[in-house]
């Protein structure tokens, strides 16, 4: 006979006896309420069958477990977050960033936007990094200023736009051969303003171009606005790699708590122009790979290091315009795993956290393996 011993005995056994706030025993019917780990419906279903599997393992299939699974209380540190308000019409806005300098991330992120607008998306870009603004460069908007629109009788900043992409930088306020010296507040202050004073309009995604490294700006942008997720660019070298854990524990701190869609591997090899099979790791090969495992991140892509990408980004025609080219190819996979990570992420969050996204260009969840 199942008694309440017996089933307090094997709840602590299985270790969910801190979980489980109250349960009863009618007949051969266990009735027992819980508190999941997580507000996440995936979490909850994962306890669910893990509780049932549990139970009909032990006290066999006569045994009928009746659970009821409820969310936690937010913690105090999570009541504390300040996400932001939504920016209206922008549906997703996702983090580029890296733990170092010098790894190629403005690149990856111009060429990200101009193929998540090839592949039929609304795209903008804030170029957020403010001591080296390079958008108005790779883009070939030098000299231009946004003009000044009237929205519902407001004032606000008309992005400069090419090659399908709505942009904003420094760059375009400030000369080419201006320094900026701001202190961080200051500079805080500026993107604030170019995130909520310019006219966006609809966007399925607005990019940020984070600075390098974890400091003052990435923590003003995290906290005046809800960031959907981070991609973090790195090259594969060890020293590299090391700075892009430190990236990616600033995400996952519990205070930020920002999803990380994944890792992009720039300058992964070498491919000469005259050789373009051969492939050279002349950074090594696989760093990034074996980060992505140990941290429980995906890869999104490994872009390689090819002149005409650097090229391109100097005369302001980013190479994924190239059509029918190697590594138009290759950022267009990306962006599609990133666009995958992201319904991933969007599906397993609550729906009051999740931003959902209805264009989906051919992208589908990962399936399960």
């Amino acid at each position: 006979m199942l008694t309440k011993e017996k089933v307090q005995d094997f709840l602590k056994e299985i270790e969910v006896h801190d979980l489980v706030n109250n349960f009863q025993i009618m007949g051969n019917d266990v009735y027992i309420d819980m508190t999941a780990h997580s507000p996440a419906m995936h979490e909850k279903k994962k306890l669910e069958a893990a509780m049932k599997q549990a139970f009909a393992s032990e006290f066999g299939e006569d045994i009928h477990l009746k659970l009821k699974i409820v969310s936690p209380e937010p913690s105090e540190i999570q009541q504390s977050q300040i996400k932001g308000k939504q920016i209206p019409g922008i549906q997703n806005i996702i983090a580029i960033a890296s733990g170092k300098g010098g790894v190629g991330k403005s690149t990856v992120a111009a060429n990200m936007a101009v193929t998540l607008a090839k592949m039929g998306f609304k795209v903008g870009l804030l170029d957020a990094d403010i001591y080296g603004p390079s958008v108005p460069t790779m883009f070939d908007t030098e000299g231009e200023k946004p003009i000044s629109v009237e929205v519902n009788g407001k004032s606000m900043m008309k992005p400069v736009e090419n090659y399908g992409v709505k942009m904003l930088s420094i760059g375009y306020f400030s000369g080419a051969n201006q320094a900026v010296v701001w202190r961080g507040p200051m500079a805080s202050k500026a993107l604030n303003q170019m995130i909520r004073d310019a006219a966006w309009g609809e966007l399925d995604f607005l990019l940020i171009d984070l600075p390098p490294g974890t400091g003052d700006i990435h923590l003003s942008i995290i906290q005046e606005v809800p960031v959907t997720g981070a991609v973090i660019v790195s090259t594969p070298q060890h020293v590299a790699l090391a700075d892009v854990r430190k990236g990616i524990a600033m995400f996952q701190m519990e205070s930020i708590n920002i999803p990380v869609l994944g890792l992009i591997e720039n300058m992964a090899y070498f491919t000469p122009e005259e050789l373009p099979d051969n492939k050279y790791y002349i950074f090594g090969q696989q760093g990034a790979q074996y980060l992505a495992e140990d941290l429980g991140i995906p890869v999104l892509g490994e872009i390689p290091l090819i002149q005409s990408i650097r090229e391109a980004g100097d005369v302001g025609r980013p190479a994924a315009l190239q059509e029918g080219s190697k590594i138009a190819e290759i950022y267009t996979d990306t962006a599609r795993k990133m666009v995958e990570s992201l319904l991933e992420r969007n599906k397993n969050l609550p729906p009051t956290e999740a931003v959902k996204i209805s264009t989906m260009a051919g992208c589908s969840p990962k399936s399960k393996k």
